[in-house]
């Protein structure tokens, strides 16, 4: 475990504490979480299916916890579009998408934003927060507002993600 982060296990509830928060998970009673000198030890009582893909859940996620309240966790999203805009103010988020209306998206406390847009490219949206699972569904939740299409590419899509385009329709068929 790093420096500065504790782990207490009580009725099957873990809890991980850290420099940039605390997260909880509750561990099924047939996976047992034993702290030992600096290291976590999630072991399993036999070797059924259920109770192996249990042992490697609840493995992560405690291993998630730890890595989030001690380094955080950090998306980025790009805008793709002519007119797309984002912009944040506090912990809201407003979306300018192409539809009639702007979006505004209030979010999660633990999530901290932050939006660039720079001439010539893309608008960014940053996100950072110590839960990783919540994280991920804020950053599915916004992607959904607009997804990338397969023609022109145009939505909100990850940094570093392959959008699979089409060629659209062929001249010249009879």
């Amino acid at each position: 475990m790093p420096a500065g982060v504790t782990v207490s296990v009580n009725d099957n509830v873990v809890t991980v504490k850290g420099p940039k928060g605390e997260l909880s998970q509750a561990v099924d009673p047939t996976i047992s979480v034993t702290i030992e000198d600096g290291h976590v030890l999630v072991t399993r009582n036999s070797d059924e299916k259920q109770e192996r893909a249990f042992h490697g859940l609840y493995r992560a996620l405690i291993h998630n916890m730890v890595v989030g309240v001690s380094e955080g966790y950090k998306k980025e999203l790009e805008l793709v579009g002519v007119g797309y805009r984002a912009s944040n103010k506090g912990n809201v988020l407003e979306l300018a998408l192409g539809y009639t209306h702007p979006i505004f998206f209030e979010l999660p406390k633990e999530i901290k934003v932050e939006t660039k847009s720079e001439r010539n490219k893309n608008p960014l949206i940053i996100l950072e927060s110590y839960d990783k699972q919540l994280l991920g569904q804020v950053c599915a939740k916004i992607r959904s507002f607009r997804k990338p299409e397969p023609y022109k590419g145009k939505g909100i899509k990850f940094v570093g993600e392959v959008i699979r385009r089409k060629s659209g329709k062929s001249a010249g068929a009879k």
